[in-house]
């Protein structure tokens, strides 16, 4: 049968992740992988959740195993509330719902806001699941440079009056401010707030994805582009994945109320709602003041990790080979010679037992084949010595 022909259109612009199907390969024994996004097991508080669990199950199981309403559990949301609040974002209960992980909140992005051809301003490099996210819904991704401070806005700004006087039509700046994923690097202060100014200028949407900005090994905390924005152009997503559990896949949008209430509808179509279970974990996660106590327990070590990297990368990676230093996160971004396609070197990688993902999967212009995304936090730490000593070993061959 020619299945081809049944599909609609946008699953036929629906495109594999290629870190999914390079996890598979990465997972093979005795490979040491620098390749998946994942936190580290240790960073999971297990004893905190088994104890907030037993007292859900003895006191609220009804309530924990039925449905709940789309946007969230009430109480949850009031929580976030709070939570968003004491990092200056304005918001109240109509502002904020929960859902299914931030790729859920980057799908319903695209399910809301966008139409076939549509531009979407984009890092270079940037996030691989909002690229096939936005991707899926018939967007044309434009690529902005980055520098150690972020996406350029002054090539941004010029980018956006070059595609206006081309009569395209752009409705979406996405960026991942605090320790970016891939790169590592960190949009300044004096950038956040010239975004904001393009945005309102141009009366464009600001997606703000903040998965990482409680990981912050060193340096002053930024404030959000949210906590700038008094006129709802900026929708601010954050997860729990990396400082609760990945598993829970939990996530929460902040949005005017007018944005929040059209994608609350669109999630309806999806899931129904947000599991209950997990959500009421979280609440009372943070509500008894775990979280605050959790969160540096990871980032010292994390910031432990990231340390052995760095110093692994200059013993053993020969010259010409240059990597970002991120004050915080979980990744760090290596560029090779020219002339070496990390595409091709993955096998060899494979070969030698370590493995990274290739930097081309994160450039929406097709460019960056001789970059890598090298993730810290994962491995053991013992391992990632041993690891970038292997990798070395791979490009020395290469050069």
């Amino acid at each position: 049968m020619d299945f081809d022909s049944l599909y609609s259109e946008r699953a036929l612009k629906m495109r594999s992740s290629e870190i999914r199907e390079l996890l598979e390969l990465s997972q093979k024994p005795g490979v040491i992988s620098f390749a998946g996004g994942l936190p580290n097991p240790n960073a999971f508080p297990a004893e905190e959740i088994r104890e907030i669990v037993n007292r859900i199950l003895t006191e609220e199981g009804g309530k924990a195993l039925q449905y709940g309403p789309t946007a969230g559990l009430r109480e949850f949301r009031e929580e976030l509330v709070r939570y968003v609040q004491k990092q200056g974002i304005e918001a109240s209960l109509e502002n904020v719902f929960v859902t299914v992980g931030s790729q859920q909140a980057l799908d319903i992005v695209g399910r809301v806001f966008i139409d076939e051809g549509d531009v979407i301003l984009v890092g270079l490099p940037t996030y691989l699941g909002a690229i096939n996210a936005f991707l899926a819904y018939g967007a044309k991704l434009v690529g902005v440079p980055l520098d150690q401070n972020g996406i350029k806005v002054d090539i941004l700004e010029e980018k956006i009056k070059e595609l206006k006087q081309k009569g395209e039509k752009i409705k979406i700046i996405y960026t991942v401010p605090t320790f970016q994923n891939p790169a590592g690097v960190e949009l300044s202060e004096e950038r956040r707030k010239r975004m904001l100014e393009l945005a309102e200028e141009h009366d464009l949407l600001i997606v703000e994805d903040e998965p990482y900005e409680k990981l912050r090994f060193e340096g002053k905390a930024l404030k959000s582009i949210k906590s700038y924005d008094s006129k709802g152009h900026v929708i601010y997503m954050a997860t729990f994945s990396k400082i609760l559990s990945p598993g829970f896949r939990l996530a929460y949008v902040v949005a005017e109320k007018e944005l929040a209430r059209k994608m609350i509808i669109a999630k309806q179509s999806m899931d129904l709602c947000t599991p209950t279970f997990t959500q009421l974990i979280a609440y009372y996660y943070i509500k008894n003041g775990y979280m605050e106590k959790h969160i540096p327990k990871i980032v010292e070590m994390y910031r432990r990790k990231r340390d052995i990297m760095l110093n692994a990368l200059e013993e053993y990676f020969p010259p010409g080979c240059k990597w970002t230093k991120p004050r915080g996160g979980m990744f760090l971004w290596a560029e090779l010679p020219k002339h070496i396609s990390t595409i091709e070197m993955f096998k060899d990688a494979i070969n030698e037992k370590v493995a990274y993902v290739h930097g081309k999967a994160f450039h929406v212009d097709g460019s960056g084949e001789n970059t890598m995304r090298l993730n810290f936090t994962n491995p053991a730490d013992e391992l990632v010595e041993e690891g970038i000593r292997r990798l070395a070993s791979v490009i020395k061959r290469r050069l």
